[in-house]
């Protein structure tokens, strides 16, 4: 649905943010992973996964506060953290 609002509505080079989940850390992501695949997480050292590592321990948060408020769209799909922990990804499984 957000798609095409930003097709029909957006501005030209407006950015939107189609997210339903606010602050989710990546340890959360990696737990969620984790627990489907039954295996442990534990923190290492962002230095172990070379430039990709830096940028995984770099805060970057996500909001679609300003997409919501200019638009009135509201995420209908589940939260990435659900979605992960349901186990419906083939890589996953």
């Amino acid at each position: 649905a957000l798609f095409r609002i930003a097709l029909e509505d957006a501005a030209p080079g407006a950015v939107l943010h189609a997210v339903a989940d606010e602050g989710d850390t990546m340890r959360s992501l990696a737990e969620a992973i984790g627990g489907v695949l039954a295996m442990p997480v534990e923190s290492v050292p962002p230095e172990r996964f070379g430039v990709i590592g830096r940028v995984f321990a770099l805060d970057m948060p996500s909001s679609s506060a300003l997409t919501r408020e200019r638009f009135g769209w509201e995420p209908t799909r589940p939260r990435l953290i659900d979605d992960l922990a349901a186990g419906g990804y083939p890589a996953l499984g």
